[in-house]
């Protein structure tokens, strides 16, 4: 599948916590990194997402919080 989308980070999916609505996808992209996506319940099932699962994890935004501390 073909994606506009530059930033893209292959990973392995940690877990994967459904509600009613909602799903929280939990990626190892490697190197000590975690990216946690919300996506639908239904775009869970439809994937057939489960821990353990090879995944690519497609980030599009337009706008990019950085904060210092």
């Amino acid at each position: 599948m073909a994606v506009s989308a530059r930033n893209q980070l292959k990973g392995v999916v940690l877990t994967l916590v459904k509600d009613n609505v909602m799903a929280e996808v939990s990626v190892d992209v490697g190197g000590g990194n975690t990216i946690v996506a919300v996506i639908t319940r239904q775009s869970a099932e439809t994937l057939n997402l489960k821990p353990g699962d090879d995944v690519t994890a497609v980030i599009k935004a337009t706008e990019v919080m950085v904060a210092k501390e």
